[in-house]
């Protein structure tokens, strides 16, 4: 035992003094593409020698990231940022991402591989988005989430759970407002859409495959299931829900704590669960409380 206790001691002083320290060099050929991009002054990376290949896929990004002129996060050096964009200390730039002009990017916030983010977009603390496409003059509230798997999963004939591919992305129009850790999965069979200028409040579950038209509004805890299509103009009040694969037509607005569970053909105001026509609703509720 004590012999081992030597050879560790021996091992651990030797790689102490094999440690040595490297400087990343700064990214010579950034403009390279026909779109005006910035560069960003060199960091020193103190890293550790080492035969472990692990070890030296770290070295390989702490050479690959960089720290933005403006705002002072790290990005890597195949993201494609314009130089008016902010980028916020601890905040994180993954390769193939595009940030556009006047974007600004909140401290602890993700952009994934490949995501746009269009011009003058905000994307607040500690967002994490990946999968997806944000259009222009976005507003991402804190700790939002959007382009993750949705949630599906089925039982084999083995009596396994087996995880359905999620393999296609989120669409964020133009003008769009996110509320607070909201979530919006990305699409299994078809890309999870959100049109232009609607608003969503915080904590919002939008799943995999669901088509949100233009102006829309989702109120509080609003949970919609997958693959729902929704057309322009439709409210829907906190807690209200949506099952999946139902249609709700434009300009129909939903109570709080409703729940749509077939398709909405006609515009109107609706309310209760199951969701009627809201004059309908009402009659129900004094036929209840006269019982």
């Amino acid at each position: 035992m004590a012999l081992h206790f030597r050879k560790l001691g021996s091992f651990l002083s030797s790689t102490h003094k094999s440690r040595v320290f490297l400087v990343s060099r700064p990214v010579s050929k950034f403009l390279d593409t026909p779109r005006q991009f910035s560069t960003s002054q060199a960091l020193f990376h103190p890293t550790t020698v080492s035969q472990n290949p692990e070890e030296d896929f770290v070295k390989k990004n702490d050479v690959e990231f960089l720290k933005w002129h403006n705002g002072g996060g790290m990005f890597h050096k195949s993201a494609l940022i314009d130089p008016t964009a902010v980028i916020e200390i601890s905040a994180l730039i993954h390769p193939e991402a595009v940030v556009g002009p006047n974007v600004q990017v909140g401290a602890g916030a993700v952009i994934g591989p490949a995501v746009t983010v269009g011009q003058s977009t905000k994307i607040g603390y500690n967002v994490a988005v990946t999968n997806c496409t944000i259009g222009d003059y976005c507003i991402i509230h804190n700790g939002a989430c959007i382009g993750q798997d949705g949630f599906g999963f089925f039982v084999n004939e083995q009596g396994q759970m087996v995880k359905k591919p999620q393999t296609l992305k989120a669409r964020i129009g133009n003008h769009v407002e996110i509320g607070a850790h909201t979530c919006i999965d990305r699409g299994s069979w078809r890309d999870t859409t959100i049109g232009d200028n609607t608003k969503i409040d915080n904590l919002v579950q939008i799943g995999h495959n669901v088509v949100i038209g233009q102006y829309c509004i989702l109120c509080g805890q609003v949970g919609i299931a997958g693959s729902v299509t929704i057309e322009d103009y439709v409210t829907f009040g906190g807690k209200a829900a949506a099952i999946d694969h139902v249609r709700i037509v434009s300009q129909v607005r939903l109570a709080a704590n409703s729940c749509v569970t077939k398709d909405i053909t006609e515009p109107g105001d609706y309310a209760g669960f199951p969701a009627v026509p809201i004059h309908e609703w009402r009659r129900q509720v004094v036929a209840l409380r006269q019982k």
